[in-house]
């Protein structure tokens, strides 16, 4: 195995791990105190967070799942990027200004203290974890994914658990101030390692445009015999050609098409006509755009961190400049995407870790016939597995620190052992972590057969039936309670956890459900994209109990509200958690 390793694959992928485990030590050699750990100090700054930010959410999803969806469903796959993008709108309109103003740690730690209820906190604390386990299995198949790449015949599961703890040793280390630097430098290396292949591939292969177009002419394919010629085509001869399609493909029509692949899954496994399946489509899409647009404004693991600017007012432009640098990335993956399709056909055959997922990893390596001298194939692809590494370890990192906060700050901190020091909640936070990186390892294994960004749409769809809910209703209308606020938190995260769930185990084949699903295709989209349901139905939920119980709304709920909306400047902003500001 060893002699078929490409050096330049490794050296780039090396460095980056060497990189990410240098800084997060030298990171965490600042981190004295427990604020340090769970908020950062509270001192970020905008720049700093909203690369952060940018980091962290820029997960193996964005790195690698975009560019595999758009390969192998087409045109309808694009609703990933441009709703990822999307949802910090409503963050920046809705809750980072005062959610930074109530100034707690945790998620948790807002329902609690927005509702006086230390029971609230601890149905927060198993949504937090849900939604963090749910995510971190996507960044785990990018790892095995991306190992497996580098190590030709490597197992899969050898990758995740190689990965997973490189990671979990970052996080129990430095906490949130050990992996802030971390993650920021990670966003500028992720943007340099998508963008600079993709200009280097058009300038030899031809402009993206030239490439779609491909797609849309009724031409034969190109036959197996030219494929050289597409590899290396002719100096200035401006051809642009493309590989034979194989079968498992999709046509043309269906690639371009809206309503493709990936939203008429269901209704062709029911036999239904192109007609007959706009409907199914047209509601799967509405789905998935509101479980990626609300559930980026309900991820436990991205809110937290607005936690670590000094105001409200530092976690609005931190947002805003979050939405620019997200939106510049995700111009390149669909690029990667289109390219695929014509110049690695053969990914289409493949399963699991062989398959479109690992596009960006692999479509470098056309260029290695470009030309003498240095092999640029694999020093760009080098580049990119770079960038893979950076996609799911900034983002496993925040997720680690996020369910580890949960546990050592709020289970183990304020509901088992309310009276313990901050010494003893950062140890804690170190056992925690290894626990929680343990854990999301094992899950990973499992999950091999699954896209990468199906497997985020579905953590979406559970946080903008849960969290999104919790945090619009309570910030901005006062006549929420608490327990309107838990019945439709519990009803709307439960039924998309359970919804995914069952799908999942499906797809897996763990449940015989693909006779049921071929007869009821409206069932199967609702299951698999249930935000259309859960997101309305919590909130419903929390508007009729709340008035059912309008008289347990918070005695002191006006002032809650002014420390939420209220400018900085009018000195009405409380820390909700003060305990170890000063350490």
């Amino acid at each position: 195995m060893l002699a078929i390793i490409d050096p330049w694959i490794l050296s780039f992928s090396a460095l980056m791990v060497l990189a990410t485990i240098g800084m997060g030590f030298w990171a965490a050699g600042k981190a004295k105190s427990a604020s340090d750990f769970f908020v950062a100090g509270r001192g970020v700054s905008v720049g700093w967070n909203a690369s952060a930010i940018s980091g962290e959410y820029l997960s193996a999803a964005s790195f690698m799942g975009v560019a595999g969806m758009v390969m192998s469903s087409g045109y309808d796959a694009l609703w990933y990027p441009v709703c990822y993008a999307c949802g910090y709108l409503f963050l920046l309109l809705f809750i980072a200004g005062p959610l930074r103003r109530f100034g707690a740690y945790t998620i948790p730690d807002f329902a609690e203290g927005r509702f006086d209820s230390p029971l609230f906190r601890k149905i927060a604390v198993v949504f937090v974890l849900f939604i963090g386990c749910f995510y971190t299995m996507p960044q785990m198949k990018g790892a095995g994914t991306t190992l497996a790449y580098i190590f030709p015949g490597l197992p899969y599961w050898v990758g995740v658990v190689l990965v997973g703890a490189v990671i979990t040793l970052n996080v129990a280390v430095g906490g949130m101030k050990g992996i802030t630097l971390v993650q920021a430098f990670q966003y500028w290396a992720k943007m340099f390692a998508i963008s600079v292949p993709v200009f280097v591939l058009m300038s030899v292969h031809g402009s993206y445009g030239r490439q779609l177009e491909l797609n849309g002419k009724s031409t034969t394919p190109v036959a197996a015999a030219t494929a050289t010629a597409v590899a290396a085509p002719e100096s200035g001869s401006g051809a642009v050609l493309r590989r034979e399609l194989p079968a498992k493909a999709p046509a043309d029509d269906a690639w371009l098409n809206p309503f493709g692949p990936l939203t008429t899954k269901a209704a062709k496994a029911a036999k239904l006509g192109a007609e007959e399946s706009k409907p199914y489509a047209l509601l799967y899409t509405y789905s998935l755009i509101i479980a990626l647009v609300c559930g980026t404004a309900g991820l436990p693991h991205i809110l937290v961190r607005f936690y670590t600017n000094p105001d409200g007012v530092a976690a609005k432009r931190t947002t805003m400049w979050v939405m620019i640098l997200i939106g510049v990335f995700y111009v390149f993956p669909p690029v990667f995407g289109v390219m695929g399709r014509n110049l690695l056909p053969s990914l289409y055959e493949g399963t699991g870790s062989k398959g479109s997922d690992k596009v960006v990893l692999e479509l470098p390596r056309v260029l290695a016939a470009a030309g003498e001298g240095l092999p640029w194939g694999s020093i760009l692809s080098g580049i990119t597995c770079a960038g893979a590494f950076a996609a799911f370890m900034s983002t496993f990192s925040g997720l680690l620190v996020s369910m580890t906060g949960a546990l050592a700050h709020d289970v183990y901190g304020r509901i088992l052992r309310p009276g313990s020091s901050p010494a003893d909640r950062m140890r804690m936070f170190k056992w925690c972590a290894v626990l929680v990186g343990g854990v999301a390892t094992l899950l990973g294994c499992f999950v091999e057969q699954l896209q990468i960004n199906f497997m985020v749409g579905q953590a979406f769809a559970i946080a903008a039936a849960s969290y999104f809910p919790l945090l619009f209703m309570s910030v901005w209308w006062r006549g929420m309670t608490m327990a309107g606020a838990a019945t439709g938190m519990l009803s709307g995260g439960v039924s998309a956890l359970l919804a995914v769930t069952l799908t999942n185990f499906s797809d897996l084949g763990w449940v015989p459900l693909a006779g049921f699903w071929s007869g009821h295709p409206l069932l199967r989209i609702l299951c698999e994209q249930p935000a259309i349901w859960c997101v309305p139905l919590a909130i419903l939920l929390m508007v009729v109990v709340s008035f059912m119980t309008s008289g347990s709304v918070p005695g002191d709920i006006r002032m809650k509200m002014l420390v939420l909306h209220a400018p900085e400047a009018l000195g009405l902003k409380q820390e909700y958690i003060r305990e170890h500001e000063g350490h």
